[in-house]
């Protein structure tokens, strides 16, 4: 299973502000491998409020990630979008000023990445994260899809 969840948050820093939002998606845990776009065949995509108990802290967890963060004041936005058949599927992230902006940049990646290659289509969806920073704050917004478990780093 490869489950999509955001978060948003805010701290002192920006790291931090990050470090907040991963916790909203309960994915602040592990060592992030970021990995490209494509879903295998065999995934089921479940979008989730927040992640699932996904192994130890420390481990290692590949992701498809989309973040946005800011100084406020600011509207910030990050989604992935994702388009699955029979087969395998896509991943598409963005980031902008607004969840119209995000989804348009979505859509538009994931047509373009539907038509390099030969497969079938026959479900997208998105999930888009939005937060306004207040004056002087970070914030940080994630949409993150976690393929499977975590795995030992060591």
């Amino acid at each position: 299973i490869i489950h999509v969840a955001s978060g948003a948050g805010t701290g002192p820093t920006e790291k931090s502000a990050y470090d907040a939002a991963l916790e909203a998606a309960n994915l602040h845990n592990y060592n992030l491998i970021p990995v490209s776009s494509v879903v295998p065949a065999e995934a089921e995509v479940r979008t989730v409020d927040s992640a699932p108990d996904l192994g130890p802290a420390g481990n290692r967890l590949n992701v498809v990630q989309a973040a946005a963060s800011a100084v406020g004041p600011e509207t910030i936005a990050a989604g992935i979008g994702w388009a699955t058949g029979p087969g395998p599927g896509l991943f598409y992230e963005a980031d902008a000023e607004s969840e119209s902006d995000v989804v348009e940049r979505l859509e538009r990646g994931l047509e373009a990445g539907r038509e390099l290659r030969d497969w079938s289509f026959d479900n997208e969806e998105t999930l888009v994260e939005t937060a306004a920073a207040a004056p002087g704050e970070h914030t940080c917004v994630v949409v993150l899809a976690a393929y499977g478990e975590s795995e030992p780093i060591l």
